[in-house]
């Protein structure tokens, strides 16, 4: 066995070219290179598996340098370690430029997280929603209009990020607008791409507010080029207007305290002037409805007395008496509704289509 081992190195040694091998091992810094080499082969994936991976091949053939300018004496060994070293670098400084180019504003982040994180939305398509708005941060400073009633255009759509907007109409106060809240989202929805007009509401900031805002032309091309863009808008929109119109039905309040539905179609007549009449009117024939019931009956042909009245059954005339029906404290809006008579439909009908909510609104 020995003789075979050493016939297999006698082969080897001559197998090779060198002439003599040393027989001392190199210095510290070769094999520290190695291990630093190494290890940055065993970097992973993604942006920082790459960090990884440069940043130890860049320590390692700066170690090669090293070793071939003070050891090895090797030019040829210095400078396929430089150049690797350099190339390691570039990469390196290129990855921390891609980094800080696609690195988000604190606003835009903190919108990211709040708003589009829930709904897993990819970071590359927001950040082409975010492109679309050119990444600028409006403000509005303390009692500063963002749109006037009948003068400002619907050429863009934007979302609050801070403070707090008013909403009024002819010097009523309708609602506010809240952070992370579309400003302008009835108006969006109102129109056509090809078509114009003009707000019928005013915006007034009651507070120092932030806002980003895409132009209506560039958002629409946005849209109609990206089909999921386009469907993101369509439920953020839709969730946005019907929070707006719940916060409107929490202000539709009747003289006697009840809340109503903004669905329901009378609702102008319920809060009209009318409601207190009708609601008495119905209540009064409700009465007069339930009083013949309770009368006694009427006397019976002469034919029919003759015969003799059966008797009612024994389980019958056990029966507790019905109870009368108790009138409720708070009727419902539903209730309410139905209760209107006919006639005061009347006049609406002649003007035209009703509106939704009376002129006044009563303060909550």
């Amino acid at each position: 066995m020995s003789a075979n081992s050493s016939r297999a190195g006698q082969l080897l040694l001559q197998a090779s070219a060198c002439i003599s091998w040393k027989q001392d091992v190199e210095g510290a810094v070769y094999h520290l290179a190695n291990c630093l080499l190494l290890l940055g082969f065993m970097g992973g994936s993604g942006v920082y598996g790459c960090f990884y991976f440069f940043g130890f091949l860049s320590a390692g053939y700066l170690c090669c340098v090293l070793w071939g300018w003070f050891s090895a004496c090797g030019l040829d060994i210095v400078l396929w370690s430089f150049l690797l070293a350099v190339v390691c670098l570039l990469q390196l400084a290129h990855l921390v430029y891609r980094l800080r180019e696609d690195t988000l504003a604190e606003e835009f982040d903190l919108l990211y997280k709040t708003l589009c994180l829930p709904l897993q939305v990819p970071l590359q398509t927001y950040k082409e929603i975010v492109h679309c708005c050119e990444k600028q941060v409006l403000t509005l400073a303390t009692e500063q209009t963002y749109a006037v009633e009948g003068e400002t255009p619907i050429n863009r759509l934007s979302l609050l990020l801070s403070g707090r907007v008013r909403v009024s109409q002819d010097g009523q106060f309708l609602h506010y607008i809240f952070p992370y809240q579309f400003m302008d989202s009835p108006e969006w929805e109102s129109l056509q791409p090809s078509e114009e007009g003009v707000f019928q509401v005013t915006l007034t900031a009651e507070t120092s507010c932030s806002y980003i805002s895409w132009p209506r032309k560039s958002l629409h091309l946005l849209l109609t080029k990206e089909r999921y863009i386009s469907c993101l808008f369509s439920a953020l929109l839709g969730y946005d207007i019907s929070e707006k119109l719940y916060t409107l039905n929490d202000k539709l309040f009747a003289k006697f305290g009840l809340r109503f539905d903004i669905r329901l179609p009378s609702l102008y007549h319920v809060l009209g002037p009318t409601a207190a009449d009708a609601g008495a009117e119905s209540e009064k024939g409700d009465e007069e409805a339930c009083e013949p019931a309770a009368s006694p009956p009427q006397a019976t042909p002469t034919s029919l007395q003759q015969t003799p009245p059966c008797s009612p059954p024994p389980a019958a005339t056990n029966f507790p008496a019905p109870p009368s029906r108790a009138r409720l404290s708070r009727p419902d809006s539903g209730i309410l509704a139905s209760r209107i008579p006919l006639q005061s439909y009347s006049p609406v009908i002649s003007r035209g289509q009703a509106p939704l909510a009376p002129t006044h609104t009563p303060e909550l």
